[in-house]
């Protein structure tokens, strides 16, 4: 079985399959467009060998209309076998540089036979290459199958506490040949989350688990992952046609974004209300919360001259808060009589952290705090996975099914190699990995859970959904054709949508309304 960018994930997955359930363990699974313009071609992995193109054995038949001197190269010494035979004018044989001969022969010439040893010669060297070939994809596959192994059997025994096995497995999966492309990366960014969290003392891991403190790192990669991948783009898009058709007839409409970043997500909004049927909006409003940074004012100030532009008469307020649970209702100075829509992409999870099975989470305090302001929508992107279970293992394992997917679908983005644009990506998922792995307690924030856990609790919180309309769903689709290669899918899941890559969902949208 060899391993290649467009099966990555799958043979990782049927190997982790293989290797728990040979220690009888078993795995745990699981109409708006926007101008951006992806720098994406997707390049299919050349084979290892052509085996077209090789010179027929048969000989040919003789002509008297010209006769030629024939050098025969062997193509792999470069030397030359000398050998007289006579060909027709059209021949294109491969291996035949043709060279006008300044001696004439009758039609009755009797030319001796050509050698058949340079033939031989070249099957010869062809089939060790098909050998030779064959004997590398083989080591690479037995150099994931250790590797693989390893990682298990390091995971294994962090969830047992038997560090100093963690620590001697992690020291020898690190002498472990390193496979290449995507299997390579993603390997190495679990080898450093296992080595952080077993050496969890040291002050090297304090900076990994508050990582968020960097904002400006923070933005800089989301950046770089909006702008290379297309799974912030899908959230985008699907969540601002959801809030356009909610919005239909509104004058005085209000968005709350619990995390305007860079504020990527609100031109598009902000030109199709300018342009819907009946005209735009007497008033809209956006309220952005996030981190303290510089840039908050400049990103209100141009999306308040877009705004105007477009003939919107439009408010900013931005709101600072580390955490969604540090923002309360009457911050968001809803006023009577408009219609607010609620958006979250990619933020929900980090409130799912609980001191203990009866202590409630932050995310129902949040929930709650959402349901009062009574929204129109409520529109909601998260990871598709399961990153939450209790079990170290069962995580690790998941994670690794869920990365090595999202690692494979990088590569239909086709970044330069070591540029900086994929350098940054990876960190990005880096991070997440790092977090998912090496952090625990409060300070493990990346807590994604599936659209089936999602759904339990939103209506349990007393929302009650909303079906995302055919218009989101081809938009949607529309945004994949700015990708290429065909590895990308986008799904309908009972009137929510997901984004993945080949048959593994990987990022969910959904809508959801005040009961």
């Amino acid at each position: 079985m060899a391993c290649s960018s467009s099966d990555l994930s799958g043979w990782i997955e049927g190997m982790i399959e293989e290797l728990t359930a040979s220690n009888g363990q078993h795995s745990s699974r699981s109409p708006l467009v926007t101008t951006d313009s992806p720098h994406c071609t997707h390049n299919a992995l050349d084979s290892l060998l052509d085996t077209t193109g090789f010179p027929s054995q048969q000989a040919a038949a003789p002509s008297s209309s010209q006769h030629y001197q024939e050098t025969l190269v062997d193509r792999f010494t470069g030397q030359q076998l000398p050998c007289m035979t006579s060909l027709p004018e059209s021949s294109n044989s491969w291996m035949l540089h043709h060279v006008p001969s300044t001696t004439s022969y009758s039609s009755k010439t009797m030319l001796p036979p050509p050698p058949s040893a340079p033939m031989e010669r070249i099957n010869g060297r062809v089939q060790q290459k098909v050998v030779n070939s064959n004997a590398a994809l083989k080591e690479q596959e037995d150099s994931g199958v250790q590797l693989v192994h390893s990682l298990l059997a390091c995971a294994e025994a962090v969830q047992h506490g038997d560090l100093v096995r963690a620590e001697e497995t992690v020291c020898h999966i690190q002498l472990l040949a390193s496979p290449p492309g995507p299997m390579g990366k993603v390997a190495a960014h679990f080898i450093e989350a296992l080595t952080l969290r077993i050496y969890s003392g040291t002050s090297l891991v304090r900076n990994v688990t508050n990582y968020e403190s960097d904002n400006s790192l923070t933005e800089l990669l989301h950046f770089h992952y909006y702008e290379t991948c297309p799974y912030l783009k899908f959230a985008h898009l699907t969540a601002n046609q959801a809030i356009l058709e909610a919005f239909e007839g509104e004058k005085q409409v209000h968005v709350i974004d619990f995390n305007l970043m860079h504020g990527l997500q609100w031109p598009a909004l902000i030109q199709a209300l300018a342009l819907r049927p009946g005209g735009p909006p007497a008033l809209l409003r956006l309220t952005g919360i996030g981190p303290p940074h510089a840039s908050g004012n400049e990103i209100g100030m141009k999306l308040a001259q877009l705004a105007e532009s477009v003939n919107i008469e439009f408010e900013f307020r931005g709101v600072v808060a580390l955490k969604l649970d540090e923002v309360k209702p009457w911050m968001l100075q809803v006023s009577p009589g408009e219609a607010v829509a609620v958006n979250s992409v990619l933020q929900l999870h980090r409130l799912l952290y609980s001191d203990g099975p009866h202590v409630p989470a932050a995310i129902d305090d949040v929930l709650q705090s959402v349901l009062g302001l009574k929204p129109k929508i409520v529109t909601i992107v998260e990871h598709e996975a399961n990153h939450n279970a209790p079990g170290f293992l069962s995580r690790f394992t998941e994670a690794l099914h869920y990365y090595s997917t999202m690692f494979d679908s990088l590569e239909a983005c086709n970044l330069p190699p070591q540029s900086s644009q994929q350098l940054l990506v990876e960190m990005y998922l880096g991070r997440e990995i790092c977090n998912i792995v090496a952090c625990e307690g409060v300070a493990r924030v990346e807590r994604h859970e599936n659209l089936e856990q999602w759904r339990r609790r939103m209506v349990k919180a007393g929302f009650q959904p909303l079906q995302l309309g055919f218009n989101a769903l081809k938009q949607a689709k529309s945004l994949l054709t700015l990708f290429s290669g065909d590895g990308y899918r986008v799904e309908e899941n009972n009137g929510c949508l997901t984004l993945g890559w080949h048959t593994r969902p990987l990022i969910a949208s959904s809508a959801w309304q005040y009961a």
